[in-house]
């Protein structure tokens, strides 16, 4: 059976430009959807993390708030505890792109505290481009693609149509004036992304070539959609 790939992020927080240490990790619905998609798919799923440490989902992403009520929210902490996948991942280092069809960044604030610096997600980025094979990633999660920068400033995604979690979704979060860096900036002036944005928090997918990319929460699964049908 074929498998994807999930890189996780392995922080629990992400650091604001005061020192403050923002509680995070992945965010559920943007790893558990397209998780779902997946295995109904047919595939299996494998995760690595840095250092192979456990990832830990974000708390908000499993309250009620987030999940349309404590039903919700029961469901994707039940879904979160049978996905016991993601639950044990190997280091990225221990990757072997030829055991996998696909790989997908779920995001979360945590992805911009690791995975924006973490050579060995960034030398998997690069070789997975380079091999033809399928690289998703969704909300913050592209803010692994930061990795593929190299010494001389350029990337292998550079002038890729992409999107990623927008600077105006990240005020309405409420952490936009207190970040070290927004994602639609870093993405477009550093990586010389084509970004494309939607309006805040509606579904928006964006696929070019090979990279397929989620605006936001909302979009994880659309975009996990768009990948089962690349792949068949």
């Amino acid at each position: 059976m074929a498998k994807i790939l999930f890189v996780i992020t392995a922080s629990d927080h992400w650091t604001l430009a005061d020192g403050t240490r923002q509680p995070a990790g992945f965010w559920a619905e943007e790893a558990i959807g397209p998780y779902q998609v997946f295995k109904e798919g047919g595939y299996e799923i494998a995760a690595a993390t840095p250092g192979g440490v456990p990832p830990t989902a974000d708390a908000l992403s499993l309250t009620a708030e987030f999940n349309g009520g404590e039903e919700g929210a029961e469901r994707m902490r039940t879904a979160l505890h049978e996905a016991t996948e993601l639950a044990h991942p190997m280091r990225i280092e221990d990757v072997n792109i030829d055991d996998y069809v696909a790989v997908f960044y779920p995001g979360g604030w945590g992805p911009m505290e690791d995975l924006p610096d973490n050579a060995a997600s960034g030398k998997l980025l690069t070789e997975w481009l380079a091999s033809g094979k399928l690289v998703s990633l969704v909300c913050h999660g592209p803010a692994a693609l930061l990795a593929t920068i190299g010494p001389d400033g350029t990337s292998p995604f550079s002038g890729y149509r992409m999107t990623g979690l927008s600077n105006a979704e990240e005020k309405q979060n409420g952490l936009a004036d207190r970040a070290k860096w927004l994602l639609q900036d870093r993405l477009v002036n550093e990586l010389g992304a084509d970004y494309r944005e939607a309006e805040p928090f509606s579904a928006h997918v964006e696929f070019d070539r090979t990279l397929y990319t989620g605006q936001n929460p909302g979009s994880a699964v659309p975009l996990a959609q768009e990948v089962l049908k690349a792949l068949s």
